[in-house]
């Protein structure tokens, strides 16, 4: 039988949606020569709302691979979908980032080298700037059946032990992955760009682009997880922690902002409040509980059903939407760069930030209706696998969970 729907996933990823896409309309604004400071500093604030956007994504895609387990499938078929589902759609728009970012009145299309370049996009993207996270995202999906076979392993484990004794060794073990974590972000924000100097050029190239390398994300990929097989718990703990959660968030956001502010001198520097350092961990961990708990909140409010129902729907065509929404973005810009606007930045940013958001989704909904719209903006549908299949028995655990019982 297949699982219930966990309704809040699809919400929260509308949220997401939301938050990348304000995100980079805060950046296309924020470095214009003539804002001024109010602007600026408003913008900034801004930017801090903006920070669990990218990672939750990461968080539910853990949770729908590790969730969705009743269909057995072999590793061929599943990666073939993944690959059809978000590899191809990465690579359509791929090419028509690189191609809108030539100059076609002196494009070589003859030259070995123009095609070397859209290559070489495909694999890092900067054309496309938020492509990025789909060659990231992919990482995981390739070896998804190493961490199935280790959590399984882990499930075999903790069946010896009582549901109590369960949640505080996943609790133990999840606070060692986050300290390791913020150890990690610790040398990525301080000390790789150093090291990357001293190193050989392969390991030089693997440091400079560790924005692109899951490694960098695992937590959230462990925190999807245990959402997964712990959702109740989950659930519990993010309604558990709301009202505490809230001071705690405002006085990260007052922090981190008051930082940025500090360090970032005349300019904004947004950099200072990248995804790949310590503070901004917590604040994002902090922010993707209070979110959670928040649409766990509304679902006990009728009232709220409207505006459920635009998050569900946002969050359908999301991945569409993020694909297209850098274009749609640059056509704005286009039109916007050249004016001055004086102390409207801010206004101007919520402004497209709104055309941005509706106009991409509108994009992704009109393809994915359209025949062979999914090789544009992938799947709707998710199919749900596993690897309970025969073919694979290596890669998982015999004693594997079956149901929705948490952790076996």
């Amino acid at each position: 039988m297949s699982k219930p729907r966990i309704a809040e996933w699809t919400e929260l990823r509308g949220l997401a949606y939301l938050a990348v896409v304000l995100q980079h309309c805060i950046g296309e604004y924020i470095y214009r020569s003539d804002i001024q400071q109010p602007d600026s500093v408003m913008l900034a604030m801004l930017y801090h709302l903006t920070r669990f956007g990218t990672p939750t994504f990461v968080f539910l895609s853990a949770a729908l691979l590790f969730y969705n387990g009743n269909k057995p499938i072999g590793y061929s078929r599943y990666i073939g979908r993944r690959f059809r589902d978000i590899y191809v759609p990465f690579l359509c728009w791929t090419v028509v980032y690189w191609l809108c970012n030539q100059n076609w009145s002196t494009a070589q299309w003859g030259n070995i080298y123009f095609y070397k370049g859209m290559l070489k996009e495909m694999i890092i993207p900067v054309s496309g700037y938020h492509l990025w996270f789909v060659v990231m995202i992919f990482q995981f999906y390739i070896l998804f059946p190493l961490f199935a076979k280790a959590t399984g392993q882990v499930q075999a484990f903790l069946r010896r032990y009582s549901m109590k004794r369960r949640k505080q060794l996943v609790l133990a073990v999840m606070l060692v992955a986050a300290a390791a974590y913020a150890l990690l972000l610790q040398w990525s924000y301080y000390d790789m760009s150093a090291w990357s100097t001293r190193l050989p050029s392969f390991w030089q190239a693997l440091l400079d682009y560790r924005t692109y390398n899951f490694v960098m994300y695992f937590f959230y990929f462990m925190l999807g997880a245990v959402c997964a097989y712990m959702t109740d718990t989950w659930r519990g703990l993010a309604q558990q922690t709301l009202p505490w959660n809230v001071f705690v968030f405002i006085g990260l956001f007052m922090l981190m902002g008051h930082t940025m502010l500090i360090q970032s001198g005349d300019t904004i520097n947004l950099n200072i409040s990248t995804y790949l350092k310590p503070s901004t961990f917590v604040l994002i961990v902090s922010q993707l509980l209070l979110l959670y708990g928040l649409l766990l909140h509304l679902q006990k409010d009728k009232r709220s059903e409207p505006f459920r129902r635009m998050l569900n729907w946002i969050g359908r065509y999301s991945f569409g939407g993020y694909l297209v929404h850098a274009l749609v973005l640059s056509f704005i810009s286009y039109y916007t760069r050249p004016l001055s606007l004086g102390d409207h930045h801010f206004t101007a940013t919520l402004i497209t930030f709104i055309v941005v958001a509706s106009t991409s989704l509108g994009i992704s909904w009109l393809f994915a209706h359209l025949p062979g719209g999914n090789w544009i903006v992938g799947s709707k549908g998710r199919q749900r696998l596993n690897w309970r299949s025969p073919r694979f028995q290596f890669l998982s655990s015999k004693r594997a969970s079956k149901g929705t019982k948490e952790l076996g």
